[in-house]
């Protein structure tokens, strides 16, 4: 495991783990917001995301409401770049292109601005589980005819089924197993 990654997998390894509809969710700040997540943890990922992607051809951010927020947020101030928000609320804009997002755990609408035709952009989401979040916001990414970098998650459960048509790179794979959220290399 990359040693910068340290932080954010000590803090995974105690993780809480609850069942939503028959789904085995591990609740932590990266993905939840809950417990509140470290410095130390948002250092980490903003630095293995920099590590793994070539921030000089991105032009802007792009990460979902509301779990993206605090990944891209971290990021942006260390990579110096814009950040746009697809948010769960419509405004209207005249450009604004509307999202319909589906969930392991549920779905949504939500609403992208502020990403123009031939922005170059970096996704940025906490995590890969059915890839419905991706795979949604991406489609509207296209519809805009902005250039998609690259796509990146926090962390990617290999213990879910992934319906993702676009290459991903996670930081950190995991897996729920006897309770437990696990590292796998």
């Amino acid at each position: 495991m990359d040693p910068t990654l340290e932080p954010l997998a000590r803090s995974l390894r105690e993780a809480p783990i609850v069942e939503r509809d028959g789904y085995e969710y591990f609740v932590h700040g990266v993905t939840d917001g809950v417990p509140p997540v470290e410095p130390d943890v948002l250092r980490a990922v903003a630095t293995a995301i920099g590590e793994r992607v070539d921030l000089e051809s991105v032009d802007k951010l792009v990460v979902p409401e509301a779990m993206g927020i605090h990944h891209g947020t971290a990021l942006a101030l260390e990579a110096d770049l814009p950040l746009a928000v697809v948010r769960k609320r419509e405004y209207g804009f005249p450009e604004e292109v509307a999202v319909h997002q589906e969930t392991s755990y549920g779905e949504d609408e939500l609403f992208l601005n502020g990403v123009d035709a031939g922005d170059r952009v970096l996704f940025v989401d906490d995590v890969l589980s059915s890839g419905g979040t991706i795979e949604a916001v991406c489609g509207a990414l296209e519809a805009v005819e902005a250039e998609i970098v690259a796509v990146v998650t926090v962390l990617r459960r290999v213990d879910a089924d992934h319906d993702v048509s676009r290459e991903v790179t996670s930081l950190l794979d995991v897996r729920v197993e006897d309770g437990r959220v696990v590292i796998v290399d």
